[in-house]
């Protein structure tokens, strides 16, 4: 009975997934592709007629898991430019002008990277979109540059995350992974 019911298993488990690829649909990434709104949850506020503030910003992004690894000076490489993410370079998308390190950006599409350390994080607005990784990263496209500083997490965050928050003079852009947390601060 075991042997039966082990077999039908492996026969399953390797059954779906071929089945989703002859049948044209990809499989699942290890890193799925997510996205956030600022206002937060503005989609669904819009199609609710509860939305009391214009759409702002947009960022869409893969989220790789820890899974065990170390992130920070290890997966993620102190002092290397990195996508912020997985998969495609994540992209940062401005609905009106804002404002980040007193420096003025127009609305548009722009890819997010950043440069890592124990001490600061330099995050990056550059002007190429639609680009894989950070391998074709050319500094010559940057719009702006700022530095911020990495706060220590009580809990691991498992997954990449990023989401926006409100404060007094627009919004933070939230970046969390395993025990660390940066606030990107957006002016509008």
């Amino acid at each position: 009975m075991l042997r039966k019911f082990l077999t039908a298993s492996i026969f399953l488990a390797l059954y779906f997934p071929l089945k989703a690829q002859i049948n044209g649909v990809p499989p699942v990434d290890k890193s799925p592709m997510d996205m956030s709104y600022f206002p937060v949850n503005y989609p669904i506020l819009k199609i609710q007629d509860k939305a009391t503030e214009p759409l702002t910003a947009r960022v869409i992004y893969s989220r790789p898991q820890k899974a065990g690894r170390t992130i920070f000076g290890g997966l993620v490489k102190n002092g290397e430019v990195w996508r912020l993410g997985a998969n495609e370079a994540t992209e940062i998308e401005f609905f009106r002008p804002v404002k980040i390190s007193g420096k003025k950006i127009k609305p548009g599409r722009y890819t997010m990277y950043a440069i890592v350390s124990d001490s600061s994080w330099t995050l990056i607005i550059n002007k190429e979109t639609d680009v894989w990784g950070s391998f074709r990263y050319d500094p010559k496209k940057d719009v702006v540059r700022t530095e911020v500083t990495p706060q220590k997490t009580d809990n691991v965050v498992e997954y990449f995350s990023m989401m926006f928050e409100k404060n007094a003079s627009g919004c933070n852009l939230i970046i969390a992974w395993d025990m660390t947390r940066v606030a990107l601060p957006i002016v509008f």
